[in-house]
This record gives C-alpha cells, structure tokens and sequence, in this order.
C-alpha cells in the first residue's frame, strides 16, 4: 500500500474524533485548514516507511505515530506563521490560518493540533492492546522532538536569543522532528529505534539545509509560503554562512550520510531509494546545476587606474 494512502485517511479519522456538535465551529474549520491539504508529509512517510522497514507488527500504532507527528508539525506551522514570528500570509499556497480566522484562533488552533496528536497516540494504543507496553517510549520520543531542551518548540525560542549556532538552531527546528520519525517508527513495530537515530538526523539537517537554499533561490509560489524569510528575520541560513555552493555541498554529504546510515536488512534498498528520490525533490537537479553555474562563473576583478 502506498504510504500517502494510509496516512491522508488516518488524518482525517483523528481530525473527525475533534467534531462535536458542541465544538466551536471555527475552531474546528481551522484545524481542518492546517492539517488539509497538507505538504510533502515526508514526516509521517519517514515514520511509516521505517515501521514498514521493522516488520510493521502494529499498524495502528504506527499509524497513530504518523498521524501524531504530522499533527505536531502542522501545529509548529501555524504558530510559526503568526505575526509574532513569520507573520505569513501564505503556507502550502493558501491563506495561513491567522490570515483566515484571526490571530486568537491561530493560537487556539496550534494548541487543539498538539493535544490532538497525543490524543492520537492514545487512540493507537488502545487499538493494538498487545503492544501497549511500546506507548511509553513513543510518548517519550515525540515529547523529545517537540518540547524542550531540543524540541521544535526550542528551536523557534532560539529565534528569541541574540546569539544562536547554525547546528543547535537546525537540529531543534526541523532535525528533532526528523529523529522523532525514524524513531518513532522502529519502536511502533517492536524494532530497537538507536539504529534509526543517525538517518533521522541526516535527513533533518539536510532538509533544514534545502529549505535554507530554497529560501534564497525559489518565489514565493514554488515554496507554498513567502520568500526570503531567513534574511527578512535575521536567522541563521547555511546558505548565508557556507554560501549557495558551500550550503549544496554540505546538503549532498547529508543526504549521502543518510544514504549510508540505512540499517541492513531485506527493505534496506527501497529504504535508500525512499532517500534518494527525496533529495532529488528537496533540491532538483536544475536548481543544483543552476547553484554550479554560478559557482563556475568566474569573479570580475575591478582594476583601478595607476596613480601617477
């Protein structure tokens, strides 16, 4: 079954376990609004891809771990398009939520998403009795790639600090997230989660990294959200601090890490292919030829005239 075919469905199962008729009814539209239609899922994809990978011995707890780790980064978008940080007007090309409902519901709509996806994890639970024992660990793990010290949510408080390393920014903001979903998904099918640690991390530097460069090189309607944010809020950009060639570079060696950190076994291969065709949709190899056209094109030196 394709991955995207599970996680859309299970989507929509936990966002209709939110309808209530005594639910507020805007607040209910907006959670829809973020959740749907939704980006690349590669989290939740990540996540099942590696439960596949382990055997996949408890599909609705692997499910809910997708689903719960979906919910969490939606929530993350919303609160990071408000005006006190992004102030965006656009997200997966629509309206962000705050441009829709309000500034007080975008909040409240963040909030009702982060309870909503432990709500999913609980769900799961209950769904594979025999596997209970494995809910304790997968609550710690997604507690770990969105709280604090290192979670999601730190790395949108180091944007609040005056001084911030590249690396600690990139690991709490997107590569926390990442571990979370590797993680996530060995331990949901019964499997030891350290060996999957290192691909999460791989994957969640270099997607930082991509979406550094895309920052600087696409418009606004090929990312689905505004254009140039990095430089317009002074954060730190691997493409500001390495340069285009130098970001590309660094984002090759990732991808050829994650590439590397696969675990051995029989699904280790579609494993790689699963990375590869991500890289290549993260950074398409006309941006990658357009950043060594650049690199290639030779320095124009200014000679000033001798002084007699």
């Amino acid at each position: 079954m394709d991955l995207m075919s599970r996680i859309q469905p299970a989507l929509e199962s936990q966002l209709l376990r939110a309808h209530s008729p005594s639910a507020p009814p805007r607040l209910l539209a907006a959670m829809r609004h973020a959740v749907f239609p939704g980006g690349a899922r590669i989290r939740p994809q990540l996540c099942l891809a590696v439960a596949r990978a382990c055997g996949d011995s408890a599909p609705a707890l692997s499910d809910a771990a997708a689903v719960a780790i979906e919910l969490l980064h939606c929530a993350s978008l919303v609160h990071d398009d408000m005006p006190a940080f992004d102030d965006a007007d656009t997200r997966r090309g629509q309206p962000t939520v705050h441009r829709l409902y309000g500034e007080p519901l975008a909040l409240l709509t963040g909030d009702a998403l982060i309870v909503l996806a432990y709500q999913a994890l609980a769900h799961g639970a209950r769904l594979s009795p025999e596997h209970i024992d494995r809910l304790p660990g997968l609550l710690q793990l997604v507690c770990t790639g969105t709280g604090a010290p290192d979670g999601i949510v730190a790395g949108q408080a180091w944007e609040c600090e005056p001084q911030v390393e590249l690396a600690a920014y990139q690991r709490a903001k997107t590569g926390a997230l990442f571990v979370a979903s590797t993680c996530a998904g060995a331990l949901a099918a019964g499997a030891d989660p350290a060996g999957w640690r290192a691909l999460g991390e791989c994957l969640g530097e270099a997607y930082q990294v991509a979406d550094d460069i895309r920052d600087v090189l696409m418009e606004s309607e090929q990312l689905g959200k505004p254009a140039g944010q990095d430089a317009t809020h002074h954060r730190p950009s691997a493409a500001s601090d390495l340069g285009l060639g130098g970001a590309m570079d660094h984002f090759q060696a990732l991808m050829s890490a994650a590439v590397d950190s696969v675990p051995a076994g029989p699904a280790r291969r579609a494993m790689q292919a699963l990375v590869l065709h991500e890289a290549a949709r993260l950074i398409p190899p006309a941006t990658s030829e357009r950043i060594e056209r650049e690199r290639r094109r030779p320095t124009r030196v200014m000679h000033r005239p001798a002084v007699a």
